[in-house]
């Protein structure tokens, strides 16, 4: 006889673990991020719906981040961040990566983010003294 709880309690859908592993703050969002491409199974795009075991590897990217981790354990209800963490292993490449990206983005800010939209009346003041229009 086939013991189903088992079975059931080895996997659970790839949506519901990136949330409770606390990757995304919604799982709406956990499944957006899968339909989007922004998560990898095994190196392969899949479905939200797609089961996940024990062993598998996950590319996620979030934002400029991206991790590649393993899963360790299943969970399919959200807990607490110690368990979250429980939940999978960052591969050393990832974390090495990551470090590297974020000293990039931490000396080298991205041109332009300082602007946030319009300029205010204080700056049209500023650029109309230094000579602007």
């Amino acid at each position: 006889m086939i013991d189903h709880q088992a079975d059931q309690a080895a996997r659970t859908r790839l949506d519901k673990w990136l949330w409770a592993a606390r990757f995304f703050k919604h799982r709406t969002a956990a499944t957006e991020a899968v339909d989007g491409g922004k998560v990898k199974l095994n190196g392969a795009a899949v479905k939200p719906a797609r089961d996940v075991r024990v062993g598998d590897r996950l590319d996620i990217t979030i934002g400029e981040d991206t991790r590649t981790v393993i899963i360790r354990a299943i969970a399919d209800k959200r807990g607490s961040a110690m368990v979250a963490q429980a939940l999978y292993e960052e591969t050393a490449e990832s974390i090495e990566a990551r470090e590297r990206a974020r000293d990039l983005r931490k000396f080298a800010a991205a041109p332009g983010a300082d602007l946030h939209g319009r300029p205010t009346k204080r700056d049209r003041r500023r650029i109309d003294r230094f000579g602007g229009l």
